[in-house]
């Protein structure tokens, strides 16, 4: 396997090696999140992974949210041997909730989900809070910058989508509110 020495994230470019327990350990991390594409390059090697796409088949269309297959698309310049598409099962997504009436608070960036302000402290909030327009509900770290995110609107926290420490997308749901 062929050592990857150089991530593209967004606009952020940074080195890094890659054995196969640790690529397999990058799998289960952009399984476990809503990303529905990830493109990892390096030299003349190419690593697509695309949630939702039937093994086999490249397609740039939108993932569907109950496909449970990871795809890897085969990379032309690799030898044969490793041209099929590796398929890597997932774990099917409940289906959601009725969510007409609830109000969503989304991540503005990409980071971590953070829902305390200190590993040893209570949360900001917990599913069942009250919270008013302009009260910190969590933060996301990005680029080891803390980042304090408000609620837009007052009501009822009735979800929260994410695991404390988990990566998210930007404009990827965070929290559930009903609002007041």
């Amino acid at each position: 396997m062929p050592t990857l020495k150089s991530i593209e994230f967004g606009t952020v470019k940074t080195s890094v090696e890659l054995n196969f327990s640790e690529l397999r350990d990058l799998l289960t991390v952009i399984n476990q999140t809503d990303i529905a594409e990830f493109t990892l390059k390096s030299g003349d090697f190419e690593l697509v992974v695309r949630k939702g796409v039937q093994p086999g088949e490249v397609s740039a269309a939108p993932a569907s949210p109950t496909d449970s297959t990871v795809s890897l698309a085969p990379i032309p310049s690799l030898p044969s041997a490793s041209a099929a598409p590796i398929v890597v099962p997932s774990t099917p997504t409940p289906p959601p909730r009725s969510t007409e009436k609830f109000v969503e608070i989304v991540s503005p960036m990409v980071g971590t989900f953070y829902r305390a302000p200190a590993p040893d402290e209570a949360p900001f909030v917990n599913a069942g809070d009250r919270v008013r327009t302009g009260q910190t509900v969590c933060i996301i770290e990005a680029m080891k910058l803390m980042n304090e995110i408000e609620a837009e609107i007052s009501g009822e926290i009735v979800e929260i989508l994410v695991q404390n420490g988990e990566p998210v997308e930007f404009g990827q749901p965070l929290m559930r509110v009903n609002p007041a």
